[in-house]
C-alpha cells in the first residue's frame, strides 16, 4: 500500500512539472546582434539602443556582440553563416556597401548571403575647414579649387569609412582635384585641421558640435538634404551643388533563408521600435534622422548604395587589399 501511495505522490508531481516545462519550451530564444565595431561608437550605440526596443516589444532578450575588425567583414561573415532561424542578426552600417568594392574578395556576397530586415537611421556629416581658410562656402571652396587643382589638402577620417565616401563623392560631382591625406580615424584628423596642418574635411556632427562657437574650424556645409538644427544658418552641399547628399546609414540584416513570417515579426518589431521616443532621441543627438523601411524596399537601397560606392571606389583607386 504505502508503494502505491508513494507512486501516486511521484505520478502527481511529475504531472505537475509539465505546464512549467511546457513554459520553458515556448519560452523565446535569445537574439544576438552581431556588431561589426567596437564598444561605444556610433553603430554600437545603436545596436544597443534598438536591441532594448526588440527585448521589450519581442518579450526576450536581446544581446549585443562587438565583433570589430575588417571594416565590419568579420561580424558580417559570422551572421552569413548562422542558423536561418533569425535569433543571430547583424547591425551593419554604410561599410557593408563600400566593401563590396573596397576589397577584391570577400567571404560572402552581400546581396545574396543576407535577408535585409530594415535600415535604422541615416546620418549625414559636415564639411569644415581650417580657422583660416579662404572660401566660406561651398561655392566659393569649388571656384577655389578649381583654380588650385590638387592644392587643397582632404583630412581622410579612415579609408573606406563614410566620411572618405563622403569627400570622394563631392571632389567627383564637383571636379576638385584635392590632396587627400588619410589618418587612422577622425580624431586625429581633426586635431590636424585645428592645427591647421590641413584645410578641408567631412567630419561627424558629434565630434564638430563642440567646435561649433569655438572659432577654432571653418563650418562650410552639411551633406544632409535639409539643414541641421544643431547648426543654425549653415547649408547643405546640395545648395549648391543639385542633389548631392551623403549621409551613413545603419540598418539591420539576418541571414539568407530566413522565412517569411520570421522576417515580418523581426521587420514590424524594429520599425516598432525605432519609432519609439528614446530611439528617436537616441539618433537625434548625433544629427542622425531615424528611417525604417520593408525588407524589400531595404534590398533594393542596398542594391543601389552598392553601385553607387562602385563608382565612388574607382574613383578613388582605393583598395582594402
Amino acid at each position: 500500500m504505502h508503494k502505491n501511495v508513494l507512486g501516486r505522490c511521484l505520478l502527481a508531481g511529475l504531472f505537475s512539472l509539465l505546464p512549467l516545462a511546457a513554459t520553458y519550451a515556448q519560452a523565446p530564444k535569445p537574439i544576438t546582434l552581431i556588431v561589426g565595431a567596437s564598444p561605444g561608437g556610433t553603430t554600437d550605440r545603436v545596436a544597443r539602443g534598438i536591441a532594448q526596443e526588440m527585448s521589450d516589444i519581442l518579450g526576450t532578450t536581446v544581446i549585443v556582440e562587438n565583433k570589430p575588425g575588417a571594416g565590419g567583414n568579420i561580424a558580417a561573415d559570422q551572421v552569413a553563416r548562422s542558423a536561418k532561424d533569425g535569433n543571430t542578426l547583424l547591425v551593419s552600417f554604410t561599410s557593408f556597401t563600400v566593401n563590396a568594392s573596397l576589397y577584391k574578395k570577400l567571404p560572402f556576397d552581400p546581396q545574396k548571403d543576407f535577408t535585409p530586415i530594415s535600415i535604422l537611421a541615416q546620418v549625414p556629416s559636415v564639411l569644415v575647414a581650417r580657422k583660416d581658410f579662404p572660401a566660406n562656402n561651398v561655392e566659393e571652396l569649388i571656384k577655389l579649387g578649381k583654380s588650385k587643382p590638387k592644392e587643397l589638402s582632404f583630412a581622410l577620417g579612415g579609408i573606406g569609412s563614410s566620411l572618405h565616401m563622403a569627400t570622394a563623392s563631392f571632389q567627383m560631382v564637383t571636379g576638385i582635384e584635392g590632396l587627400n591625406v588619410p589618418y587612422k580615424g577622425t580624431s586625429p584628423a581633426l586635431q590636424d585641421l585645428v592645427g591647421g596642418q590641413v584645410d578641408l574635411m567631412f567630419a561627424s556632427v558629434e565630434n564638430v558640435l563642440p567646435l561649433l562657437d569655438s572659432g577654432r574650424i571653418k563650418f562650410l556645409a552639411v551633406t544632409s538634404d535639409k539643414p541641421l538644427k544643431q547648426f543654425p544658418g549653415l547649408r547643405p552641399v546640395s545648395d549648391t551643388v543639385p542633389g548631392f547628399t551623403s549621409q551613413a546609414w545603419f540598418g539591420m540584416f539576418g541571414p539568407a533563408g530566413l522565412s517569411p513570417e520570421r522576417l515580418a515579426e523581426l521587420n514590424k518589431a524594429v520599425v516598432e521600435g525605432a519609432k519609439r521616443p528614446s530611439f528617436i532621441s537616441l539618433m537625434t543627438h548625433g544629427g542622425g534622422q531615424v528611417v525604417t523601411n520593408t525588407p524589400a524596399e531595404f534590398a533594393e537601397f542596398i542594391k543601389k548604395d552598392i553601385a553607387h560606392y562602385a563608382e565612388v571606389v574607382k574613383f578613388t583607386g582605393a583598395s582594402a587589399d
